[in-house]
């Protein structure tokens, strides 16, 4: 697993160049156009399982899924910040992208430190050294697994007869 440390104020633009937002639609053609211009070795060196460590106010700018679905489909774990716009958070949470919250840990980190992470019970380990966060909400870790929140609810939904509402 692989850390990729960035700064305060990452904006959508950033994490998905706006030139693309209406020719690139699936997670295919989204994909090589993440960090492209922020950090243009991004997604030729991410792996599934690596985390992204940012400062404060990640995802700010416009409202758009493809950072998003970007940023799982490379494969990122989880993005470990001082805080997150809120807009962003919300698209994390409905494509199934965990956003953890912990500005302890994120000044904690050097470059270099182990980083673990435990959703479950709300704690980053960090070159051992730990840090708790709440919790996440069964929900959002059931949205995690089952890919997103239309897939979360399809499955939800799955035998039941909703013709007559």
């Amino acid at each position: 697993m692989k850390i990729w440390r960035y700064g305060d104020n990452i904006n959508t633009d950033m994490l998905f160049p706006g030139k693309y937002t209406y020719t690139c639609s699936t997670p295919e053609e989204i994909k090589p156009h993440i960090l492209e211009d922020l950090d243009p070795a991004f997604t030729k060196g991410v792996n599934e399982g690596d985390i992204i460590l940012a400062g404060k106010n990640f995802g700010c700018g416009s409202s758009r899924e493809q950072p998003v679905v970007g940023l799982k489909e490379v494969g990122i774990q989880a993005v470990l910040a001082e805080s997150f716009a809120r807009i962003f958070y919300r698209s994390a949470i409905n494509q199934g992208l965990i956003l953890i919250e912990c500005p302890e840990a994120v000044r904690a980190y050097s470059d270099g430190d182990m980083v673990e992470l435990n959703m479950k019970e709300g704690e980053i380990k960090i070159t051992g050294k730990s840090f708790s966060f709440p919790k996440l909400p069964t929900e959002i870790l059931a949205i995690r697994k089952a890919g997103g929140l239309i897939a979360y609810t399809r499955e939800k939904l799955k035998g039941k007869n909703y013709t007559n509402y």
